[in-house]
């Protein structure tokens, strides 16, 4: 049951990491002209930047909730199996 609880949820943050990071590259190789029009009129940053900000705090979120469920969760599954092991 915990490989399972564990499975699902790296697979769900593994999926929501990666299908933006792809589909960044994808727009990037056959499209850059959306990612690298201006912010406004003037301006020197591009639309590109500001999505690979959120793509990457995103990535390192989704590895904090991964450590959160991991410690909490998981760990006292784990000790709950050890404990009835050991008897």
């Amino acid at each position: 049951m915990m490989v399972r609880k564990r499975t699902r949820l790296a697979i769900m943050l593994s999926v929501i990491v990666l299908v933006p990071y792809y589909a960044f590259m994808m727009i990037t190789a056959f499209s850059p002209e959306l990612l690298s029009r201006p912010l406004a009129a003037g301006a020197v940053m591009t639309v590109g930047w500001p999505l690979a900000t959120i793509m990457i705090v995103g990535a390192w979120m989704t590895t904090g909730v991964y450590i959160l469920r991991a410690n909490g969760e998981f760990d006292a599954l784990n000790k709950e199996i050890l404990e009835e092991a050991s008897k």
